[in-house]
């Protein structure tokens, strides 16, 4: 594999000092850079930008850019609201239970724990209306290596298909009641 690891994931936010303190307050991410400029780097282009960066853990980098001479921002309306997502890993279910409690205390609402079998978790939508997810592993090298085993195949029945295949039903029992 030529990558080593992600570098950064860059996202547009409405406003960059809002981003930064929900970020901070909710998930005790610190802003560790800024960057502003009139014009875009790579292409040149006139286009006024703040792109922030914030310290996601073990050297990973979350950034947004705020960019107040483009259109409000808006979503794929072709796209549910669930799809397209942001996923932290946290340590445990008490950081689950903890987050939850600081969103629902600052009026966010939050959707879970929602039982995956492999892993539990939250989701709640930051202020520019990208949805979060916070997951906290609950697996076993077992259980991986069963899902890892049938991934090719999955992925290749439903290329022909587009009809979920059942090789993985066994994550969902719990939350759907079928176990």
């Amino acid at each position: 594999m030529i990558v080593e690891k992600i570098h950064h994931v860059a996202y547009r936010c409405r406003d960059a000092k809002e981003t930064v303190e929900f970020y901070g307050r909710i998930l005790d991410m610190d802003l560790i850079g800024a960057i502003a400029e009139d014009k875009v780097p790579s292409t040149k282009a006139p286009d006024p930008y703040m792109h922030i960066f914030l310290d996601a853990g073990m050297g990973n980098i979350l950034a947004f850019f705020e960019l107040p001479n483009s259109p409000p921002m808006g979503r794929d309306p072709n796209t549910p609201d669930w799809t397209q997502h942001i996923a932290f890993q946290v340590a445990g279910i008490d950081v689950l239970t903890r987050v939850k409690a600081r969103c629902e205390a600052a009026g966010i609402e939050v959707v879970g724990p929602t039982d995956h079998a492999i892993f539990k978790s939250i989701y709640f939508f930051d202020p520019s209306g990208h949805r979060l997810e916070l997951a906290a592993w609950t697996t076993t090298p077992e259980e991986m290596a069963k899902m890892k085993a049938v991934a090719h195949e999955m992925v290749d029945e439903w290329a022909v298909t587009k009809k979920p295949p059942r090789h993985t039903a066994w994550l969902h029992e719990k939350e759907f009641g079928t176990d």
